[in-house]
This record gives C-alpha cells, sequence and structure tokens, in this order.
C-alpha cells in the first residue's frame, strides 16, 4: 500500500500515524539539508509535540540548496510529504511511525526567490541546518569563514540570486530588517562542537563582507543555540524498504532506519520562540559544552577507531566490528583511557553507564550501520571527533599510542584496499588531496601530517606524536592490523 493521505487509516494498528490535522499545521520551521537525520531527529521530536495537540504553528518546510536534493523532495511529495520511521533494534524497544511534521519542501533550483520570501515570512521562526561538517565553509585548522570558495564569490556579487545557505539566509535576514520583521533563530543540528556558533561564525562572515549594518544587526539580533545531536541513522538500502514492506504492507519512496536511542541537549536561546521541545525529552541547558564533547569525542571519536581499522580488517558494518573482540577492546580501552580523563564532569551523566551504551548502541546488529557511512569525510571529521582529544594528550604529556593508531588507520584506510585485497570507494570531497598524500612513498609521515586544514600546526610539531604515528603506521603497513592492535594494546 503506498503511502499517502488517504491510506493512513488503513494502516497496520501497531504502525504509529499522526494524531492531528496536517492541513491546520503551520510552518514555522524551516529546516535546510533534509536528509535521514532530520527526519529522524528533529522532526521526530516535533512529531511527538503535534501528536499531542502541541505546537501547531511548528511544522516544518524542507529546504533543499543541492540538485541532488531533488530525489528526497520528489519522494516526499509524491507521498504528501509523509514518511515511515522504522526502528530497528535487537531489543523490543522498537516502533514504526509515519511522520507528518514535515509539510511542504522547497528546491532553491526551482525558485530561489520564493525560498526567500518563506525565509523572510514572519511565520518562519527558526532555521534549522543539517549541512553536514563541511558545509560551514569554515577551515578547520583555523575556525575561519573560507570566504574565496566560489559558490560564496557568487553570492556576495548576486545576493538576489544566491547558491549557498548562507546567501540565503543572508539575503532573507536583510528583508526582515528592511520591513522591521524580527530575525528567526539559526539552529545548527550538524554534528560539531559549538555547532551554533559555528553557523553564527560562518553567517557573520559571510554577512561582514556583504553589508557592515547587516552583520551588526544578525550579530545583535539573532540567537545561534549549540546543540548535541544523537542517533544513529544509516542510510536507506532497498532491503529496509522490502522488510518495511514485508512487515506492515507500507510502500514507502524513502523511509528512514534509525535505533531507538534519541537524545537532543540544547542551549535555551531562541530569538524568535520555539516549541515545548522539553515536554518530549529535549534536554534544555544553559551550556552544552560538557554533553557535546562527551557525546563528540566518545561516541563520534570512537566511530572512527572502530571504522578505519574495522574497514582494513574486512567489516563493512558496525556490529560485525564490535563483535571481533580484539577490535572492541581497543574502542573501550580508547574510550577509558584516552577520552574519558580529559571529559569535564557532565551533568546527570554517570560516564561509564553511557560507555556501556555506546557499546550496545554500536553492537545492534538489526540496524546494520555502514562502516562506509562512518568513515566518509574523514578530513572534516577528524578535526572535531578526534584531535582535540589528541592536542589535550599532547599538552598532557599522555600516552598516544591508542590515539595515534586512529590517525594511522586513516592514512592507511586512505590507499583504498584493505587486507583481503578488497578496494573500496574514498567517500571524501578532497579523497584526491587526501589518496596523493596518503599514497607518497618518501616522506609519508611528513607529506600527511603536514595536511594543514587537517591537522594544523601544533599536531606536526610534537615530536612525541609524529613518533607515535610513524610507528603505528609502519606496524600497519608491515605486520598488518591485528599485530597493531596487539602491541598497542599491551603497550
Amino acid at each position: 500500500m503506498k503511502l499517502n493521505s488517504e491510506n493512513l487509516s488503513q494502516l497496520s494498528q501497531s504502525v504509529l500515524r499522526p494524531a492531528y490535522d496536517r492541513g491546520q499545521i503551520g510552518q514555522g520551521i524551516v529546516h535546510i539539508g533534509v536528509g535521514g537525520f532530520h527526519r529522524a531527529h528533529q522532526a521526530v521530536y516535533t512529531e511527538m509535540l503535534l501528536n499531542r495537540g502541541k505546537a501547531g504553528e511548528w511544522g516544518i518546510c524542507g529546504v533543499g540548496l543541492r540538485p541532488e536534493d531533488r530525489g528526497m523532495q520528489e519522494a516526499l511529495a509524491s507521498q504528501d510529504y509523509l514518511y515511515t520511521l522504522y526502528e530497528l533494534g535487537d531489543g523490543s524497544d522498537t516502533q514504526i511511525q509515519v511522520v507528518g511534521a514535515i509539510v511542504d519542501f522547497l528546491l532553491a533550483d526551482d525558485d530561489a526567490e520564493a525560498l526567500i520570501r518563506k525565509l523572510a515570512d514572519p511565520a518562519t521562526r527558526i532555521v534549522s541546518l543539517t549541512i553536514t561538517e563541511g558545509g560551514y565553509c569554515t577551515d578547520d585548522s583555523t575556525g575561519q569563514f573560507n570566504a574565496d570558495l566560489p559558490q560564496i564569490r557568487h553570492d556576495l556579487a548576486n545576493p538576489q540570486r544566491p547558491r549557498t545557505v548562507f546567501g540565503f539566509l543572508s539575503e532573507a535576514l536583510a528583508r526582515r530588517r528592511a520591513a522591521g520583521i524580527e530575525p528567526f533563530t539559526v539552529m545548527s543540528c550538524d554534528n560539531l562542537p559549538h555547532n551554533g556558533r559555528v553557523a553564527r561564525n560562518a553567517l557573520l562572515g559571510f554577512a561582514r563582507l556583504r553589508d557592515a549594518g547587516l552583520h551588526d544587526w544578525i550579530a545583535g539580533k539573532v540567537s545561534f543555540p549549540n546543540a548535541m545531536v544523537d542517533r544513529i541513522t544509516p542510510m536507506t538500502s532497498d532491503a529496509h524498504r522490502v522488510r518495511l514492506r514485508e512487515e506492515t504492507g507500507i510502500e514507502d519512496a524513502w523511509p528512514v532506519v534509525a535505533e531507538p536511542f534519541l537524545q537532543w541537549v540544547v542551549e535555551d536561546d531562541f530569538c524568535n520562540g520555539r516549541p515545548a521541545w522539553e515536554e518530549v525529552g529535549v534536554q534544555f541547558t544553559e551550556d552544552v559544552t560538557p554533553y557535546e564533547a562527551m557525546k563528540i569525542r566518545l561516541l563520534n571519536g570512537s566511530h572512527l577507531a572502530m571504522a578505519y581499522l574495522g574497514a582494513l580488517l574486512g567489516h563493512r558494518h558496525a556490529h560485525e566490528a564490535m563483535q571481533d573482540g580484539q577490535l572492541r577492546d581497543y574502542v573501550r580501552a580508547y574510550m577509558d583511557r584516552d577520552v574519558t580523563p580529559l571529559l569535564a564532569e557532565v551533568p546527570g551523566i554517570d560516564l561509564a553507564e553511557y560507555k556501556d551504551t555506546l557499546i550496545e548502541r554500536f553492537s545492534n546488529t538489526a540496524i546494520c550501520d555502514q562502516i562506509s557511512r562512518l568513515c566518509s569525510d574523514g578530513s572534516s571529521k577528524f578535526p572535531k571527533f578526534v584531535l582535540p582529544t589528541l592536542l589535550e594528550q599532547i599538552e598532557a604529556g599522555a600516552p598516544l599510542q591508542r590515539t595515534a593508531l586512529i590517525v594511522a588507520a586513516w592514512c592507511h584506510y586512505l590507499r583504498g584496499i584493505d587486507e583481503r585485497g578488497e578496494t573500496y570507494p574514498i567517500p571524501d570531497p578532497r579523497a584526491a588531496w587526501l589518496r596523493e598524500a596518503a599514497c607518497v612513498e618518501e616522506r609519508l609521515v611528513e607529506t600527511f601530517l603536514g595536511l594543514e586544514e587537517v591537522f594544523g600546526h601544533e599536531i606536526p610539531a610534537s615530536e612525541a606524536f609524529v613518533a607515535a604515528f610513524r610507528l603505528q603506521l609502519e606496524r600497519l603497513r608491515s605486520l598488518g592490523v591485528r599485530a597493531t592492535l596487539e602491541l598497542t594494546m599491551a603497550e
């Protein structure tokens, strides 16, 4: 049965569905970058409120800025913007739910002016973002906005015909300012440290070059709350679609698959109102820093520790890597001995319990999280997920061998061939640049660590780290992953 509004009443009683009149929902949130994570996370929290008869003015209008977003827009439009959240887990705490919180979807390629008008509309009070770690046009080593990118130069020269998120936000805010309309909150939901601050710096960096007065108005009026977001959401496969249809009869062009776990911690800093998300489990705080450091360094950093070594061993899914006792022990040792000693106290969180939960989540066999997904965009992930821990370790004079192994595994992985002799693609926008550095034979260590956009200046200047990295890379190349892990864990 094709998923659409007319067929909702025919769904199995075991499938949750919208308990509200979608025709009466306003569009107070515009979300840029509608992918699996947004549909499994922020949209679901909003859906929970809508099902309680609340947040009627906070429906979501999705936005796609890239040509490849058309597939998602067409899939959702064919289903009246409904989609299925298909939870997969090894326990009994899973559910299947049809979500209706997204009520429209605009594509910039179809009508840029319509999108600007939507953003400038007084009804739009929050603009949320999942544009990936690399989407903020920010230099990872300096934190500076990169104004020299061709697309940024285009938007500065053509403010009425923007292509980037910052061009669209700036033009919409300029129109709101001119019309005396209060600004919207810009809420990053991307998985990076101080995501609100990163979004603020990027937008102000763009606005400063466009109009000093607009820059000052944004700086004084627009809120950019930091947030910690968490839910493992693998890419939807045809196998997922088939399983969903067999289990429920639902034919969904693009369901979203996720683990049962769900968490969102947000700084309560909104300039134009917000939904009462705290009623459905969102934790609001004055400072999200300890929560995001915990999550980004323990979960995301450990994902990288697992993923690159796992890929080299030939594992293709996260649960396979966690069933590998040697690899699982290494990941837990990295959590316990390298990351945890550097974390501040996290209010309300037992870190030992949290780490137990992470191992359990990584081991979820039902969700089949792809190692290739975890390995993607390493050039953007390393500076955010692993290198902050490494820098603090260098400063503290702590042992470096386990963290050095993560970096060495990434370098070795970039050759594109695992220990079984099978090849794999390198899913990174900078793949060619990375592979060139990782595949040189002479001065490999100096060349790779010399990638300043990734490693900055301090890491390659650390003699202790360079020596640890060199040793681990030589071990991987000459002895292989198993022997390297054995030696590392014995040190």
